[in-house]
């Protein structure tokens, strides 16, 4: 039985200013997935673990809350 997927969250409130991965390709710990802009800074969210970038909950320029999910990982 797989892993529940895992969600990204967003850790800041801000505008999704470009999406890095595409849905099913392989990521590892640490790999930039999307980036956000917040008070003209670029705010990256990075996978915490390996595995495959199951779902983007979000696209560029969409607004996103702190905490938001953005994006699921389903873990390797």
């Amino acid at each position: 039985m797989p892993a529940p997927l895992l969600d990204l969250e967003s850790p800041v409130t801000g505008v999704v200013w470009q999406v890095r991965v595409e849905v099913g390709a392989a990521v590892v710990a640490g790999q930039v997935v999307l980036v956000l802009e917040s008070m003209k800074m670029e705010i990256p969210v990075e996978s915490p673990v390996a595995g495959t970038l199951a779902e983007v909950l979000v696209g560029e320029g969409d607004a996103v809350a702190e905490d938001d999910p953005v994006a699921r990982v389903q873990p390797a």
